[in-house]
């Protein structure tokens, strides 16, 4: 017996096997991880270029982009270990 979830995201076969993730499960992860950095460096680079606060928008926004991809990730990790 083979049990597939939404979105090939894992597969369990009637072995007892753990689920095993999809390559673009992770490769969603990824692109999560890093458009979270990059949108928070692009919103802190406008921030700096509206206020005139040269480094300081880009570090804040690097920062929130770093906690908003460590805990969306967590967050979809834990989902998935749920499984």
């Amino acid at each position: 017996m083979t049990s597939a979830m939404t979105g090939a995201v894992a597969v369990v076969s009637d072995d007892g096997d753990a689920p095993t993730i999809s390559a673009w499960t992770l490769v969603g992860l990824g692109g999560f991880l890093v458009g979270s950095v990059v949108m928070g460096i692009v919103i802190g680079w406008f921030v700096d270029d509206l206020a005139g606060t040269s480094p300081l928008g880009i570090l804040i926004g690097v920062g929130v982009g770093v906690v908003v991809a460590v805990v969306g990730s967590c967050l979809r990790i834990a989902s998935y270990l749920r499984r």
